[in-house]
Order: structure tokens, then sequence, then C-alpha cells
């Protein structure tokens, strides 16, 4: 549960390192606020009225789906952009996401193990060394 919410803590930290589990748990919370999200949405979109108008609920969920976007995307480009420093790549290859079918190349590229020990953008996240050879 840690690992979760451990992106918001560091919530604009483009610098060091983020290991496969806090990226994936990460995904894994926005995932399931977003369905929660969507099945508010998707209710107050079938509770119309009489006069055929959507209900209430479905404008406030969609105002809390955009608000929680926004405040989710900085996390989500820092949580990535430590992952690829974990694998000692720039973090300049979010913009990989932006390309077509780039989007898979980051994908595979998230589950990809970092490097072990030390690199030039940090220590190693999971804190053993002792699998480094010399």
């Amino acid at each position: 549960m840690e690992y979760m919410f451990m992106p918001l803590r560091r919530y604009a930290d483009f610098s060091g390192r983020s290991r496969r589990k806090e990226y994936w748990m990460f995904a894994l919370f926005l995932t399931i606020v977003y369905v929660v999200l969507y099945t508010f949405m998707l209710g107050g979109m079938l509770s119309t009225s009489t006069s055929g108008q959507v209900g209430a609920g479905f404008g406030v969920s969609m105002i809390l789906l955009l608000l929680f976007a926004f405040a989710m995307f900085v996390p989500a480009l820092a949580v990535q952009a430590r992952r690829f420093h974990d694998q000692d790549k720039s973090g300049w290859m979010v913009l990989l996401n932006l390309i077509p079918l780039g989007s898979l190349v980051v994908l595979v590229f998230m589950c990809m193990e970092g490097t072990r020990g030390p690199n030039r953008y940090g220590p190693d996240p999971k804190g053993d060394t002792s699998r480094v050879f010399a």
C-alpha cells in the first residue's frame, strides 16, 4: 500500500529512481480510481429524468474525473521518468508516449528490470548492492 502513494509524496520529483513495484502499484491505484469515477459517471448518465435530461450525478462525476486527471498528470509523468532513470535512461524518454506506437515501447521499458547497483541517477532503490559484480 505504501508504494501506491509514494509517487504522490514525491509529487513533482523527477530526479532519482523508482522501482517497478512503485510504478505498477501507482498505475493500479490510478486504474481503481478511474474505474470508480467512470462507474459514477455512467450511473449519472443512466439516471435520466422523465424530461430526458442527464442526472446531476453525471456532471459532478465528470468534474471529479477531470480534477483527478489533472492532479495526477504530474506525478504520473514523474514516476515514469524515475522509472526510466532506474534503467539508466533519460527521463525525456517519456516523450515516446507522444508518437504512434511509442506507448508500447514505453510499456516494455516499464516492465524491464532496472540496473543493479548505483547508476548516474542515484543508488539502487532496492538497496541490494550485493548482487553487483565489479
